[in-house]
């Protein structure tokens, strides 16, 4: 380090590790889009009478700070980012709150979003009920024994000169870092309350998710096995159909056949017929002649 002017030298200067193995967090929220984030976050809480805001709110203010913020790819945000910063931003606040609250106003936040936070759910907060002061003196008090049925007690006679003596009263010694101890346990038992509501509530949405991602893929495949179907349907119809002509075709050809052969049977018969008169013809010719 420089002595100088207290910066330091190039040499021991931090310098960014550029390993490509190192995580890096692509969910990184700067100041401006979390102020962007609360304004949007904090009308649509407003209006709904502050209360709980539902999928379609979530989707609105996601598009508000992506409209400002996300130019670039990796600066967009979804829904469920922007739900998991609030909760985040919420837990911050309950912090501060507390720090605030045990100063007695002396401590005053610098965190620049508790002004914006404490308008908005300042006063939903739910109160911290104290717990009951301790009684060290009651609980170690012991209990004195009873006395016995068979030996009666004796009462003294009345008298104006005897006054009875006032009851003692116990000191209570109150410990003020008790309730400090108390009032941070409180804070910290309510952060781990909002630790587990925000996981379930982010599990519940991821399983709403993948439970409308299951439907809508179901919804799919049926739409493809009935387009299947429906295909399968067309093809065995002109199957079908180029079968039945082709059964037709046939059936005229053999027709035409049967006929063709039957002409050509008659034709031959015919002129068998004719040959077998001329034979005739000739012989009785000859016999004529042989006569004469």
């Amino acid at each position: 380090m420089d002595d100088t002017n207290g910066t330091p030298t190039p040499s021991t200067a931090p310098s960014r590790p550029s390993h490509s193995s190192l995580p890096f967090r692509e969910d990184c929220w700067s100041e401006d889009a979390t102020s962007t984030l609360i304004e949007a976050w904090g009308d649509r809480y407003v209006e709904l009478n502050r209360g709980n805001l539902r999928q379609k709110h979530w989707q609105e203010v996601a598009d508000a700070v992506n409209a400002r913020h996300g130019h670039v790819k990796k600066a967009r945000r979804t829904d469920v980012q922007c739900k998991n910063r609030i909760d985040t931003l919420k837990k911050k606040y309950k912090i501060e709150k507390a720090r605030v609250s045990e100063s007695n106003g002396s401590f005053i936040s610098q965190w620049p979003f508790y002004a914006r936070l404490d308008s908005l759910i300042g006063n939903s907060l739910p109160a911290k009920k104290p717990s009951p002061v301790p009684a060290p003196a009651l609980h170690h008090r012991k209990t004195p024994p009873a006395l016995p049925l068979s030996s009666p007690v004796p009462v003294a006679p009345r008298s104006a000169t005897v006054k009875r003596p006032a009851p003692a009263t116990l000191p209570i010694a109150v410990d003020d870092s008790y309730f400090r101890r108390n009032f941070s346990a409180f804070a910290a038992a309510a952060a781990a309350a909002e630790d587990s509501e925000s996981s379930r509530s982010r599990s519940s949405t991821t399983g709403s998710r993948r439970r409308d991602g299951d439907q809508e893929g179901d919804r799919e495949g049926c739409r493809e096995l009935a387009q299947a179907i429906t295909r399968f349907g067309e093809i065995y119809e002109r199957l079908e159909g180029a079968r039945q002509r082709q059964m037709v075709e046939l059936e005229k050809q053999r027709m035409q056949f049967a006929k063709d052969l039957e002409v050509q049977r008659m034709q031959l018969f015919m002129d068998t017929q004719l040959q077998l008169e001329k034979i005739k013809r000739a012989k009785r010719s000859n016999g004529a002649d042989s006569y004469s």
